[in-house]
Protein backbone atom coordinates (compact mmCIF):
# COMPACT_ATOMS: atom_id res chain seq x y z
CA UNK A 1 0.00 0.00 0.00
CA UNK A 2 1.30 3.45 -0.89
CA UNK A 3 2.02 5.79 1.99
CA UNK A 4 -0.53 8.57 2.34
CA UNK A 5 -0.20 11.97 3.95
CA UNK A 6 -2.98 13.74 5.83
CA UNK A 7 -2.13 17.39 6.41
CA UNK A 8 -4.19 18.90 9.23
CA UNK A 9 -4.69 22.67 9.08
CA UNK A 10 -6.65 24.89 11.48
CA UNK A 11 -8.98 27.28 9.64
CA UNK A 12 -11.12 30.19 10.83
CA UNK A 13 -13.93 29.83 8.27
CA UNK A 14 -14.49 26.25 7.12
CA UNK A 15 -16.80 27.00 4.13
CA UNK A 16 -14.39 29.69 2.88
CA UNK A 17 -11.41 27.34 3.26
CA UNK A 18 -13.27 24.56 1.44
CA UNK A 19 -14.09 26.90 -1.44
CA UNK A 20 -10.44 28.01 -1.63
CA UNK A 21 -9.07 24.46 -1.74
CA UNK A 22 -11.68 23.44 -4.30
CA UNK A 23 -10.59 26.37 -6.49
CA UNK A 24 -6.93 25.27 -6.42
CA UNK A 25 -7.78 21.71 -7.42
CA UNK A 26 -8.73 19.68 -4.34
CA UNK A 27 -11.95 17.66 -4.21
CA UNK A 28 -14.02 17.32 -1.05
CA UNK A 29 -14.52 13.84 0.40
CA UNK A 30 -17.92 14.09 2.13
CA UNK A 31 -17.28 10.87 4.10
CA UNK A 32 -14.85 12.80 6.30
CA UNK A 33 -16.55 16.19 6.27
CA UNK A 34 -18.96 17.77 8.72
CA UNK A 35 -19.51 21.21 10.26
CA UNK A 36 -16.17 20.98 12.11
CA UNK A 37 -13.84 19.46 9.51
CA UNK A 38 -13.44 18.84 5.80
CA UNK A 39 -11.29 16.35 3.95
CA UNK A 40 -9.91 17.88 0.75
CA UNK A 41 -8.27 15.43 -1.64
CA UNK A 42 -5.43 16.35 -4.01
CA UNK A 43 -4.62 12.78 -5.06
CA UNK A 44 -4.88 9.17 -3.93
CA UNK A 45 -2.09 9.89 -1.46
CA UNK A 46 -2.46 13.57 -0.50
CA UNK A 47 -5.26 14.76 1.79
CA UNK A 48 -5.73 18.09 3.55
CA UNK A 49 -7.92 18.06 6.63
CA UNK A 50 -9.35 21.51 7.28
CA UNK A 51 -10.27 21.78 10.95
CA UNK A 52 -12.20 24.53 12.70
CA UNK A 53 -10.29 25.98 15.63
CA UNK A 54 -12.57 24.14 18.08
CA UNK A 55 -11.95 20.84 16.28
CA UNK A 56 -8.19 21.52 16.16
CA UNK A 57 -8.18 21.89 19.96
CA UNK A 58 -9.55 18.34 20.31
CA UNK A 59 -6.20 17.04 18.99
CA UNK A 60 -3.70 19.37 20.68
CA UNK A 61 -3.45 21.82 23.54
CA UNK A 62 -0.79 23.84 21.70
CA UNK A 63 -1.96 27.32 20.74
CA UNK A 64 -2.86 27.94 17.12
CA UNK A 65 -0.12 29.96 15.45
CA UNK A 66 -1.03 33.15 13.60
CA UNK A 67 0.42 31.99 10.29
CA UNK A 68 -0.13 35.43 8.78
CA UNK A 69 2.48 36.74 11.23
CA UNK A 70 4.90 33.83 11.60
CA UNK A 71 5.94 30.78 9.65
CA UNK A 72 5.35 27.28 10.88
CA UNK A 73 5.84 25.24 7.73
CA UNK A 74 5.77 25.41 3.96
CA UNK A 75 3.98 22.71 1.99
CA UNK A 76 5.37 21.86 -1.45
CA UNK A 77 3.00 20.28 -3.95
CA UNK A 78 4.17 18.90 -7.28
CA UNK A 79 2.51 20.05 -10.49
CA UNK A 80 2.53 18.55 -13.99
CA UNK A 81 4.28 21.50 -15.65
CA UNK A 82 5.31 25.14 -15.27
CA UNK A 83 1.94 26.37 -16.49
CA UNK A 84 0.19 24.39 -13.75
CA UNK A 85 2.44 26.06 -11.15
CA UNK A 86 1.45 29.49 -12.47
CA UNK A 87 -2.22 28.54 -12.66
CA UNK A 88 -2.31 27.31 -9.08
CA UNK A 89 -0.59 30.43 -7.68
CA UNK A 90 -2.77 32.79 -9.70
CA UNK A 91 -5.96 30.87 -8.84
CA UNK A 92 -5.03 31.03 -5.16
CA UNK A 93 -4.71 34.79 -5.43
CA UNK A 94 -8.12 35.15 -7.09
CA UNK A 95 -9.85 33.02 -4.43
CA UNK A 96 -8.83 34.64 -1.17
CA UNK A 97 -5.17 33.67 -0.98
CA UNK A 98 -2.04 35.69 -1.57
CA UNK A 99 0.34 34.72 -4.39
CA UNK A 100 4.11 34.94 -4.34
CA UNK A 101 4.61 35.38 -0.60
CA UNK A 102 8.12 34.02 -1.17
CA UNK A 103 10.31 34.67 -4.21
CA UNK A 104 9.67 32.35 -7.14
CA UNK A 105 12.47 30.00 -8.15
CA UNK A 106 13.51 29.06 -11.66
CA UNK A 107 16.49 26.73 -11.58
CA UNK A 108 15.89 25.31 -15.05
CA UNK A 109 15.19 21.81 -13.76
CA UNK A 110 12.83 23.14 -11.07
CA UNK A 111 10.28 25.95 -11.14
CA UNK A 112 8.25 27.03 -8.13
CA UNK A 113 6.06 29.81 -6.79
CA UNK A 114 4.30 30.21 -3.48
CA UNK A 115 1.00 31.34 -2.02
CA UNK A 116 -0.80 31.68 1.29
CA UNK A 117 -4.25 30.24 1.79
CA UNK A 118 -6.84 32.48 3.52
CA UNK A 119 -5.52 31.34 6.92
CA UNK A 120 -1.88 32.10 6.09
CA UNK A 121 -0.68 28.54 5.48
CA UNK A 122 2.09 28.69 2.86
CA UNK A 123 2.05 26.37 -0.15
CA UNK A 124 4.70 26.02 -2.83
CA UNK A 125 3.50 24.53 -6.11
CA UNK A 126 6.50 23.25 -8.05
CA UNK A 127 7.43 21.52 -11.27
CA UNK A 128 10.51 19.34 -11.33
CA UNK A 129 11.82 18.25 -14.74
CA UNK A 130 14.05 15.26 -13.96
CA UNK A 131 15.43 15.29 -17.53
CA UNK A 132 16.92 18.72 -16.81
CA UNK A 133 18.60 17.80 -13.52
CA UNK A 134 22.30 18.66 -13.46
CA UNK A 135 24.58 15.60 -13.66
CA UNK A 136 25.79 14.15 -10.37
CA UNK A 137 29.53 14.67 -9.71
Amino acid sequence: MAKQIFINLPVRDLPKAMAFYTAIGAVNNPQFTDETAACMVFSDTIFVMLLTHDKWRVFTQKPITDTHASGALMLALSCDDRAAVDTMAETASRHGGKADVNPSQDLGFMYSRSFEDPDGHVWEPLFLDAAQLPPQP
